[in-house]
């Protein structure tokens, strides 16, 4: 087996590997990202409210003195490497190869989502809906928008991240699938992509360092948030490495990301409890 690899074939990989990845990150889209950044942090602008003053005739204008506010995000470096020997042939198969980049973009995807989550979890958040002893409800998602709206919160770009328990309480509820109520199809698709304004996103159940949404005694932590409430900068988006290591007679193929999440805005985000066994 030749330790030599056409070039070729290392840039076939890296554009396989992050076409993977852009459907992969399932959070990424839902949030204000920061590309490009250069040092170990990135510092959010939070920008508070100004009041109006009224001003008379030929007085000296009044400062609102707005408050500016940084959140920041430390940004950590992830890998994602295997030692294979899909790159050992003179015909590189591809299919394998597909695989593999799948693999890679996949941790490295869902690595971007949980520190995302990480951050939600650490935070103290604008408002909590609890679990009340039920499944997550239309009547919940309800309280979610008002508890936004109250607070000045712009009703666009809203999202709700669940796992599929949340899922499943919402195709419980009537008014969450019948056509009187909502027009989507949700019980003939099997799935919410939208309700109460909030695009949904469902998360499967993680294990490990990736446990996705939070869970204690049956109870989820599951988050309605504005795109601009939360943000994630990226020092190096995702990349690839393809070296020969002599040692092992293999390839060492690797996805690289450097990236960290803040929460900007925590009045921008909404935790919403339910139970996941009912």
């Amino acid at each position: 087996m030749s330790k030599f690899l056409s070039s070729v074939a290392v840039i076939e990989f890296d554009s396989m590997v992050k076409h993977a990845y852009a459907n992969k990150g399932l959070l990424k889209p839902s949030v204000t990202l920061r590309n490009n950044v250069v040092g170990e942090t990135y510092k959010f602008r939070l920008m508070g409210r100004g009041l109006a003053n009224q001003k008379s005739t030929s007085d000296l204008v009044t400062p609102m003195d707005i408050n500016h506010q940084f959140k920041v995000a430390t940004l950590q470096n992830w890998n994602a490497p295997e030692y294979t020997d899909v790159f050992d042939q003179a015909d590189v198969n591809f299919d394998e190869r597909n695989e593999l980049a799948s693999t890679i973009a996949g941790a490295l995807g869902r690595r971007s989502d949980q520190l995302i989550i990480d951050e939600l979890d650490a935070v103290a958040v604008g408002s909590t809906v609890a679990d009340g002893g039920t499944g997550l409800t239309i009547a919940k998602c309800i309280e979610a928008q008002t508890n936004l709206r109250g607070k000045g919160v712009d009703n666009r770009d809203l999202f709700a991240v669940i796992n599929a328990d949340g899922l499943k309480g919402l195709l419980n509820d009537e008014k969450a699938t019948n056509f009187d109520y909502q027009n989507v199809k949700a019980l003939v698709n099997g799935d919410i992509n939208s309700l109460c304004g909030f695009q949904f996103i469902t998360l499967e159940n993680r294990t490990g360092r990736e446990g996705g949404l939070s869970v204690a005694a049956n109870v989820v932590d599951s988050y309605f948030y504005q795109r601009e409430a939360v943000g994630l900068a990226i020092g190096i988006d995702i990349k690839t490495s393809v070296d020969w290591i002599a040692e092992r007679t293999s390839w060492l193929c690797n996805g690289m990301l450097k990236a960290g999440a803040a929460v900007r805005d925590a009045e921008g985000v909404v935790k919403v409890q339910y139970k996941d066994n009912v």
